[in-house]
């Protein structure tokens, strides 16, 4: 694949979770933070703040409200919106929700997903005559162990975190085999988390158990890549860019899950799990999420950064950083307003209160990469960050 073309290296993503809680509600985090009425406002603050690529997603259980009939006037207000403001979108198509009809367990689904994947792309050249950047499944490990195995996340199932995870990767190079039917030059982008799990220092008998456990971060993409169950129909092709969904709480103890904090020497430092992932797929990848609540917001910015930098410099080709979300949303199971992105609630007339601290943080982010970049990937010569973001934010 050649090199992708981001229109920025800072991005903004827009929460776009449609999954049913378990009271029965589903989430439209799209509708709940005023972005679906805000879109044109919303992608003109982007465009403002030099975050001239985006993350976002379709609500599939408003598009397909009955099997193989399509509505994507909730797509094409959003679409448009980012068109007018000049935007890049990388478009979720499954982001924990589908429709009710569909049993995600069944075959059914792997073959509704292809086909609404074609749609999608068509649509998308249609509209805009542009590359399409299209995500099929997000964190397809990540999503399989939380609604197949910790009942987390719908369908809320135990015991079955493989046979989710296998489904998933079915429907996923489907959908990607469909979008290059329509569009052969279109991008794939496959997201995760990336963990860091190690055992009590105290306990080494948990050693074997907690890198087992950390390995298994890495099945989504070696099925999806042909190296593990091959039978699933997984190629290389496939692992097109890596999404990297990185957060505080991405690093742990097993197995009581005891979070490591950025201040513990048995913190793993990010440039070095960035490192790893690469080795491991040489392709190209991005920071596709990465964020903290609260008045951490620009330390956390300031650590991820830093520890991008060094990655880079390194010759890990990181190719982007998307702050996610970028606007606050509320709580999943409680509706609490969450102080995560760079902007407020929407208020009646569209306007959202910015989070300066953080703003100001991305502008010097953005100016010390502007540069960097411009050296072509060798040493920015008298450039560094301070301060380290290791000694100014506290993970909650």
């Amino acid at each position: 694949m050649a090199k992708a073309s981001f229109q920025s290296f800072f991005m903004g993503g827009f929460e776009c979770s449609t999954h049913r809680l378990r009271s029965g509600r589903r989430l439209d985090l799209i509708a709940s933070t005023g972005h679906d009425q805000h879109a044109t406002a919303d992608y003109a603050r982007l465009k403002e703040s030099a975050l001239l690529t985006a993350r976002d997603g379709i609500r599939w259980h408003l598009i397909e409200r009955a099997p193989g009939q399509y509505d994507f006037s909730s797509a094409l207000n959003l679409l448009h919106a980012a068109r007018r403001s000049g935007v890049q979108v990388i478009w979720d198509l499954c982001h924990y929700g589908w429709p009710d009809w569909l049993d995600i367990f069944s075959p059914g689904f792997v073959d509704s997903l292809a086909r609404l994947a074609a749609s999608f792309t068509r649509l998308l050249v249609d509209e805009t005559g542009e590359v399409p950047f299209i995500c099929p499944i997000n964190e397809i490990s990540f999503f399989a162990w939380a609604s197949g195995d910790e009942a987390l996340f719908y369908p809320y199932a135990r015991g079955r975190g493989n046979e989710l995870k296998r489904q998933l990767v079915r429907a996923a190079i489907a959908a990607t085999a469909s979008v290059w039917d329509v569009c052969p030059q279109a991008r794939i982008i496959h997201t995760d988390p990336a963990i860091n799990v190690i055992a009590d220092p105290l306990k080494p008998r948990d050693a074997n158990a907690a890198e087992s456990y950390r390995l298994a971060q890495y099945a989504g993409w070696d099925m999806l890549g042909g190296r593990l169950a091959p039978e699933l129909g997984g190629a290389e092709k496939y692992l097109d860019i890596i999404g990297i969904n990185y957060y505080p709480h991405n690093q742990w103890i097993y197995p009581e899950r005891t979070m490591i904090p950025l201040s513990d020497p048995l913190y793993r430092p990010l440039r070095s799990i960035l490192r790893e992932v690469h080795e491991r797929y040489g392709r190209m990848m991005f920071i596709a999420e990465t964020g903290i609540e609260g008045e951490a917001r620009p330390g956390w910015l300031r650590y991820v950064c830093y520890e991008v930098c060094a990655a880079i410099r390194e010759g890990v080709p990181i190719e982007g950083i998307c702050l996610y979300p970028a606007v606050n949303h509320p709580g999943w199971e409680d509706d609490r307003h969450c102080h995560n992105g760079l902007w407020d609630y929407a208020g009646t007339d569209g306007q959202r209160e910015i989070f300066e601290p953080l703003a100001s943080e991305l502008r010097r982010q953005q100016r010390f990469f502007a540069g960097l970049r411009s050296e072509k990937g060798q040493h920015a010569k008298g450039a560094r960050l301070e301060p380290s973001g290791r000694s100014s934010v506290t993970a909650p």
